[in-house]
């Protein structure tokens, strides 16, 4: 059977119930990684009184997560690619059980930071896994679809941390109720460690092990009969192209892997350059600086997590309708052109009217954040995290992208940290537009760079891939893999 025949083939493929069950209980990993980097955006506002924060040691509180997610993604790729998707899964959640634990009877800052640390080593192997998991068990006609519905859960996270720490403040209040915020993230991991319990490894991980019975049953259970023949015999002959397993692990990564790899980065980095998480983590901080109280800043953080859940929505719709490429450029674009909106209405609008603090200047930065969020979630987001889970070879799938979101966190741990002492040392316009500029460059990368995977399976996107980077062709040109 040609390609082409395949992917029309492809494209007709239904969708078992238990794909939808593994999409949904595997994804909780996302729930928890939105929720613990959106709730300590509220939770700062009471911590930094009970637990006498600075701007360095809030930097730091707020970073140590990222930090740890980092050395968990690269770690957890590991892991994952020799002992399997499903077991890193089931270690993530409880590493999740015990860092929400940790941080909310934290008694001082250095213990919050180390536990915060440690609760980084799940979300991190949360970004990893979870997408590569459930890339490489669902249909290829449906993978943008299960694929991005981690970063609906991962922005519904947020949207439940926000609501939760406005609603908790509104019955608790005090200077505890922070640790309400941060305990409450226990309930979702024994969910999903509980569930994932039940559920099998990923056809293509058995078959990358010589496990070729239990990848056939995996399909059998996932894919309509008359499809698991043709799917098994893909995976089979990627797998007999690899040779022996024992040659697989030692064999020297091929060079246009580590281009590939290198690529994967930069798509990578480029979605933290945004500087998206610097509104994620201290929206309520930048609305109380500019005049809000704080009941309104938290109920207008909200906001924030309703509009990237809506634009997920419609991010999810327009990859099916647009490729990965052009819907990149879109949100690059987009996110750079409201961060110069943003810093142009906080530099140019005065910060007070008669004495008292412009309120319609604090709106309208809010209106800013939300357009930002718009080109952010419906676009760049769900973009990157589909391209990080389709474009690596199935020898180094795990570690390929497991070091592509070490390099996305490590940039996000040094934008976290640095913000708030960036805040004071040049204000919020200069820190917005310093971002911008960034944001241009990365508008060059994604013009000259950013590949298009729309249309292919994980086998056929390999040969693809193989294909433009063993030559000398510069990824600027490379056609549509579609």
């Amino acid at each position: 059977m040609n390609e082409q025949a395949g992917a029309k083939m492809t494209a007709k493929t239904p969708v078992e119930p238990l794909v939808k069950v593994i999409a949904v209980i595997a994804t909780l990993g996302g729930l928890l990684f939105g929720y613990d980097t959106g709730v300590i955006a509220g939770a700062l506002l009471f911590m930094k009184h009970d637990l006498h924060l600075t701007p360095l040691t809030t930097g730091l509180v707020t970073s140590s997560l990222i930090l740890g997610s980092a050395f968990g993604a690269i770690v957890a790729g590991r892991i994952a690619d020799r002992f399997g998707r499903k077991k890193v899964i089931l270690i993530m959640a409880v590493i999740f059980m015990a860092g929400s634990l940790g941080c909310a009877t934290a008694p001082n800052a250095h213990i919050m930071i180390l536990c915060r640390f440690i609760l980084g080593l799940a979300v991190g192997a949360a970004a990893a896994i979870v997408p590569v998991y459930i890339a490489e068990i669902v249909p290829a006609n449906r993978r943008w679809q299960f694929v991005t519905l981690q970063e609906l859960m991962l922005v519904s996270g947020q949207l439940l941390a926000y609501t939760s720490n406005a609603a908790i403040n509104e019955v608790w209040g005090g200077e505890a109720t922070w640790r309400w915020m941060l305990g409450i993230a226990c309930v979702p991991a024994v969910v999903m460690w509980v569930g994932m319990l039940f559920l099998p490894d990923t056809p293509r991980w058995y078959a990358m092990h010589g496990r070729f019975s239990e990848a056939r049953d995996v399909l059998e259970r996932t894919r309509h009969s008359r499809f698991v023949e043709r799917e098994m015999a893909e995976i089979r002959k990627a797998a007999a192209q690899k040779g022996e397993r024992h040659s697989r692990r030692k064999k020297t990564i091929s060079t246009w892997m580590k281009r590939l790899v290198l690529l994967g980065i930069g798509v990578a980095m480029l979605q933290q350059l945004s500087g998206v998480n610097t509104i994620m983590f201290y929206a309520p901080t930048m609305l109380q600086s500019t005049g809000m109280g704080t009941n309104a800043a938290l109920f207008a953080t909200i906001g924030n997590g309703a509009i990237s859940v809506i634009m997920t929505f419609v991010g999810i719709m327009l990859l099916s309708k647009i490729g990965r490429r052009p819907l990149l450029m879109i949100g690059q674009m987009g996110c750079t052109s409201m961060l110069l909106i943003i810093g142009a209405l906080s530099y140019f609008m005065p910060e007070t009217v008669n004495g008292e603090p412009n309120m319609l200047r604090s709106y309208m930065i809010l209106g800013g954040m939300l357009l930002f969020l718009c080109f952010q979630q419906a676009a760049l987001s769900p973009v990157t995290w589909l391209l990080l889970s389709e474009m690596f070879p199935q020898r180094i799938r795990g570690r390929a992208n497991g070091i592509s979101v070490f390099a996305m966190q490590m940039t996000n741990f040094t934008i976290t940290l640095s913000f708030p002492m960036l805040l004071q040392a040049i204000g919020l316009s200069m820190s917005f537009f310093v971002f911008a500029a960034v944001g241009i460059a990365g508008g060059i990368f994604v013009v000259l760079f950013a590949p298009e995977t729309q249309g292919k399976s994980l086998e056929q996107l390999e040969k693809h891939f193989k294909k433009h980077f063993s030559d000398d062709t510069p990824p600027a040109s490379q056609t549509p893999a579609a």
